[in-house]
């Protein structure tokens, strides 16, 4: 069995590294792919970039090239919630991209994509997994919640935006890649997770925000899939 981690950003990525052992490099396509071992399960760990495109393409490579079993997308996210705060986690039941909107060519609800659907939902066992480690992760000093995720090409700054993207989609959190990955799994048939901790909310000071807290949030989300992955 081998487990795919996809993360967007360096700090997100080294997160998990930090909890790797036995480290080789791969690089293709100007990807450098990290095979290694978590919990002594077998995986492989990648940088995508940011963007539903990066995100996607790197998906199908690592699809094709090492015989995934599950990909996990891990990374930072903005509230849409706002009961969540900064370094709480939102861990994916189904998964949205925001921004695809079709309405105006027929009978299409917004984030419906044609012959795909709207919602991308995660592997029900993984997260069965998942309710099984946030039951024993009592001595964290976050949330976790299981919702909606919604992805957009865009760093959502707005509040009322983010706003209307929970009355629309009954979303968390925001982010830029967890949908388009989850869509990719879809259509190829290989089951999938995201896991986001909050880095920021839409208040004006996102861009602050985010790069102070996208270490810690991404270190709290590393410790999850740290325990997660010993049960898949």
């Amino acid at each position: 069995m081998v487990v795919g981690i996809i993360a967007a950003e360096i700090k997100e990525m080294t997160a998990i590294k930090e909890i790797m052992q036995e480290i080789s490099e791969e690089k293709i396509f100007n990807l450098t792919f990290l095979k290694g071992k978590i919990r002594d399960k077998d995986c492989v760990l990648v940088k995508s970039g940011v963007g539903k495109v990066n995100s996607a393409r790197t998906t199908q490579i690592m699809i094709d090239k090492y015989n995934i079993n599950y990909i996990i997308n891990v990374g930072s996210a903005g509230s849409a919630n706002a009961e969540l705060n900064i370094k709480d986690i939102v861990i994916g039941d189904k998964l949205v991209q925001y921004d695809f909107d079709i309405t105006g060519a027929g009978n299409y609800e917004k984030g419906e994509i044609c012959d795909v659907g709207k919602f991308f939902y995660s592997d029900k066992r993984m997260i069965n997994l998942c309710n099984e480690t946030i039951n024993e992760l009592k001595d964290r000093d976050f949330n976790i919640k299981i919702g909606t995720i919604a992805s957009a090409d865009l760093f959502c700054t707005d509040s009322n935006l983010s706003k209307k993207i929970r009355e629309d989609f009954g979303a968390e959190c925001v982010e830029m890649e967890g949908a388009a990955i989850a869509q990719v799994c879809t259509l190829d048939k290989v089951p999938f997770l995201v896991i986001r901790g909050i880095s920021d909310t839409p208040n004006g000071n996102n861009h602050i925000d985010f790069v102070t807290y996208l270490e810690s949030v991404s270190k709290s989300v590393a410790k999850i899939l740290y325990k997660l992955i010993s049960k898949i």
